[in-house]
């Protein structure tokens, strides 16, 4: 009885990609028939079986205020950074220099870790150049990074797009492992602020 169950949970977590691939194939054709249904229908199931995927585990929970927040500041992102972009493009005083900075997200969420790679982006001056899966770890090429601390400024925007899209969108486990990352690394900062160069440290 639970392996059934697990493949009717299983068969209903793709359900609303399948419908997506369905919507998909009608948009591309521009209009709805019976004859478009079923053939998305076709389409939808043999992109599934031939093209098989790991199941993608949805959260199935949403916040409104948060979401609203979430894309709110994506669209302020976006409009600040094409700003700065374009002010380093006109200036004759630019001196290029990028580099490739890693991210190590908090959670261990594919749904999520794909999320935070589109939304960062879609913000122009970064684009995702490769994905660690395993310890969820982004590898983006970035504009105008002059410094370390211009590199640890970055890092901190990220984690904070990926921590608005798990509060959005993430699971219960994903805000409690955000929270908690969070909260211990705000700890050890603390920690590092207040030893002083010659306080004594446990080995």
């Amino acid at each position: 009885m639970s392996a059934r169950r697990e493949r009717l949970a299983a068969a209903l977590n793709q359900l609303p990609l399948f419908l997506g691939l369905v919507l998909l194939w009608a948009l591309l054709w521009g209009k709805f028939s019976w004859l478009n249904l079923l053939t998305g229908v076709l389409f939808a199931a043999v992109v599934s079986i031939v093209f098989y995927l790991p199941a993608v585990q949805l959260s199935g929970r949403i916040n409104l205020w948060r979401s609203a927040w979430l894309f709110g500041k994506l669209l302020f992102d976006i409009v600040r950074a094409s700003v700065d972009v374009s002010w380093l493009a006109l200036g004759p005083s630019y001196t290029p220099s990028n580099a490739i900075v890693a991210v190590h997200l908090r959670t261990r969420s594919d749904l999520i870790l794909t999320w935070t790679a589109v939304a960062t982006s879609i913000v122009p001056g970064s684009i995702v150049v490769d994905i660690e899966r395993l310890d969820s770890t982004l590898y983006l090429h970035v504009i105008n990074m002059h410094d370390v601390a211009a590199t640890q400024k970055f890092r901190a925007r990220v984690l904070a797009t990926e921590r608005r899209i798990v509060l959005a969108f993430g699971s219960a486990e994903d805000v409690e492992r955000v929270s908690r990352v969070r909260a211990e690394e705000d700890l050890r900062r603390g920690l590092d602020r207040s030893a002083g160069p010659h306080t004594p440290t446990d080995p």
